[in-house]
């Protein structure tokens, strides 16, 4: 039976989005602010799933009302902020466009960055990677300092282009990025609460695995399985980690790892190539070395320290 192809479009660049969507050119052909107010007429979206070739910032003003985590827990409803990066594939679960927004979307094409510390810096923000339900709900004042950087970015855009104009533009993406940034550390602490119960659940899934030896047959638990099992991007599942543990999702499962090893060697007489095997480890050799560089002790030295 032949496979179902699906048709994904791709943009390749800004003008390209524009003209799709029936706007009028872009005043620059790498940087572009979209204001839903401005838009005269209805927008053109695409329908159905695409890629970006550029940065996607977008403020939603209303997310579909307030959404819900855990058992009776509300965020802000003010609205939000959506982010996609280069070769991001969108539009997989839901309605969303590139434009899908009727305040403000900001697009970038990564040549805009090009010789700029930001070029490199932009990769490490996670936030970058989450889904669309793992958006930054922004408070009232929230909203009006993200408002502002982009009204200051809209200025910038609309203003007379000089030597200076790049450099202004970046110091304004660049303040979005951190007070983005913020704003998510703010949003794990507000829901600390829900990610505790998210971690217990994470615990709970890895001790399974572990317990159960699921190891053997798939290997190494991974980040993306974890992450998948607790419906959340990997990208999110190692932020939410790291504000509540200090350790990302990679780190809390060498930890377990380690912290079953342990009970194997102390509890068991398994060989090394035993234990290895059942934790999920292809070669004893990488089990060696991971436990050797978590412990400072090789597993045998771990064992001979109990007798």
């Amino acid at each position: 039976m032949k496979k179902e192809e699906i048709d994904v479009h791709k943009f390749g660049s800004i003008s390209e989005a524009h003209e799709i969507m029936g706007l009028p050119k872009p005043k620059h052909p790498l940087i572009s602010l979209i204001n839903g107010s401005d838009i005269e007429g209805e927008v053109r979206m695409p329908t159905g799933t695409h890629i970006l070739q550029f940065y996607k910032m977008s403020y939603k003003p209303k997310l579909g009302g307030k959404l819900k985590y855990g058992q009776g827990y509300y965020d802000f409803d003010e609205g939000g902020l959506l982010f996609a990066s280069p070769n991001q594939v969108i539009g997989q679960n839901e309605n969303e466009s590139v434009a899908d927004c009727s305040q403000y979307t900001l697009l970038i094409h990564p040549d805009f960055l090009w010789n700029y510390p930001l070029a490199k810096k932009i990769k490490q923000y996670g936030f970058f990677s989450y889904a669309t339900d793992e958006t930054l709900h922004l408070s009232e004042t929230e909203k009006d300092t993200i408002m502002s950087i982009f009204k200051m970015i809209e200025a910038e855009l609309n203003s007379r282009i000089d030597d200076f104009s790049q450099d202004v533009m970046i110091a304004h993406i660049e303040l979005l990025l951190s007070y983005a940034n913020r704003f998510y550390k703010r949003q794990f602490i507000t829901r600390k609460a829900v990610n505790h119960e998210v971690l217990q659940k994470l615990d709970d899934l890895l001790e399974n695995y572990l317990s159960n030896e699921a190891t053997v047959n798939q290997g190494l638990p991974t980040v993306h399985y974890l992450a998948e099992k607790l419906n959340l991007t990997p990208s999110y599942l190692s932020d939410m980690l790291r504000s509540l543990i200090g350790q990302n999702a990679q780190q809390y499962i060498h930890a377990k790892l380690i912290d079953k090893a342990k009970e194997l060697l102390s509890s068991t007489t398994l060989s090394m190539s035993q234990i290895a095997y059942q934790l999920g480890f292809e070669h004893s050799q990488s089990f060696s070395r991971l436990f050797k560089t978590k412990t400072s002790l090789s597993p045998l030295e771990f064992r001979q320290s109990f007798n």
